[in-house]
């Protein structure tokens, strides 16, 4: 009898490589400093908590296009903090998470062998997966001037992620309508992944008197047509609601129709109580501000200390990441910062380029972070 192989032909999930330098890490006598996942470790806010008790009473099936109420309340955010006008809240719909939609998006596009999709250079894995789940092939490339005629001839998606994961980097409005008007030129979907988009710093920190991180539907990217063009928000975040997979995706109105109905057929349904959990989450920017000053402090008191041990700090303009450098290999970094008790990211897990860096989170309570920075300043 011919016995069959099941399950999917993935790669190992990259961090189980990380279990030995968190063992190592371990052993400080003062205890393990993780700051190697952008987890958040804050309390997840109260007006937010009762919003979910509140709807706790939900007997009958939620909808996947998601309330009318949390889809307003999306349009409304856009408008208010994305500068972005003239949304239909029939162009918008909640998901479980964002890395779900990120994974299942090519999929749902109807993407298959032979087509591409580019994502940047250096980036989150699931730009690849989500690749490889639809049969398609993943291309690294920061603009779609790097391919060659052929290739980008098959584009059929394009991956925006600013601010960028694990880089920090920012694109300006400019940079991104570039791409835009690119993948307008071969017919290619853009999707963009801007999840860290209220952790702006410096010239982004809109708290301090700097610019609001553009989308990809503001209309100086978009020119106010939304046609193949699609933003991914996560609220993990800016309200601490990872555990909540509170996400969503707006844009595109002559594609949403069928991802809604495709997410009807595989049951991808954000429960009620969380819907209406990001309807009060969406709807408050008092926590959010909260939230970010206290990411600004952990922020101001890692990046001297991460100075004083030797590394370079590149980018990192936004969102809840440092990434450093001593010029030297990834995996002599992550050790020699292991030996303190401290626990960082390994910058090959985000594609060839990232060889050389490593990615510090801010997610650490203020307690972790000081004892961080203590221990990379007595060095």
């Amino acid at each position: 009898m011919q016995t069959s192989t099941f399950g999917l032909d993935l790669p190992d999930y990259p961090w189980e490589a990380m279990a030995p330098y968190l063992e190592r890490a371990k052993q400080h006598a003062g205890g393990v400093v993780n700051l190697s996942i952008g987890t958040p470790v804050d309390p997840t806010p109260k007006l937010v908590q009762d919003a979910l008790r509140s709807a706790a009473d939900a007997p009958g099936y939620p909808t996947v296009h998601g309330t009318k109420a949390v889809r307003e309340a999306v349009v409304e955010w856009f408008a208010r903090r994305r500068g972005v006008e003239g949304l239909d809240e029939q162009a918008v719909m909640p998901t479980v998470g964002s890395k779900e939609l990120v994974a299942w998006l090519p999929f749902f596009l109807g993407l298959g062998p032979g087509d591409v999709v580019v994502r940047p250079r250096v980036a989150y894995p699931t730009y690849d997966i989500g690749a490889r789940l639809a049969g398609a092939e993943a291309i690294p490339a920061d603009s779609l001037d790097e391919l060659d005629a052929p290739t980008r001839a098959r584009v059929r998606l394009v991956w925006l992620n600013s601010p960028g994961n694990p880089t920090g980097a920012v694109r300006t409005a400019e940079a991104m309508r570039a791409v835009v008007d690119d993948a307008r030129s071969v017919g290619a979907v853009v999707a963009s992944d801007e999840c860290y988009a209220e952790l702006g710093w410096g010239e982004w920190d809109v708290q301090r008197g700097g610019s609001a991180v553009p989308s990809v539907l503001d209309p100086r990217v978009s020119g106010g047509d939304f046609t193949r063009l699609l933003s991914v928000y996560s609220l993990s975040k800016q309200s601490n609601l990872a555990g909540y997979r509170a996400a969503f995706v707006a844009g595109a109105p002559e594609l949403m129709p069928n991802l809604v109905n495709s997410r009807k057929h595989a049951g991808m349904i954000v429960p009620f109580p969380v819907q209406e959990a990001m309807r009060v989450a969406l709807g408050d920017q008092a926590h959010v501000d909260a939230q970010k000053d206290l990411y600004r402090g952990r922020r101001e008191r890692l990046v001297p200390a991460l100075e004083a041990f030797g590394l370079t700090i590149s980018h990192s303009e936004a969102g809840l990441y440092l990434w450093c450098t001593a010029g030297e290999d990834t995996w002599a970094t992550v050790g020699r910062l292991a030996e303190r008790g401290i626990v960082v990211g390994p910058g090959v897990f985000y594609g060839d380029d990232g060889a050389g860096f490593v990615r510090v989170a801010l997610t650490g309570t203020d307690e972790r972070v000081d004892a961080a920075v203590d221990r990379l300043t007595a060095y």
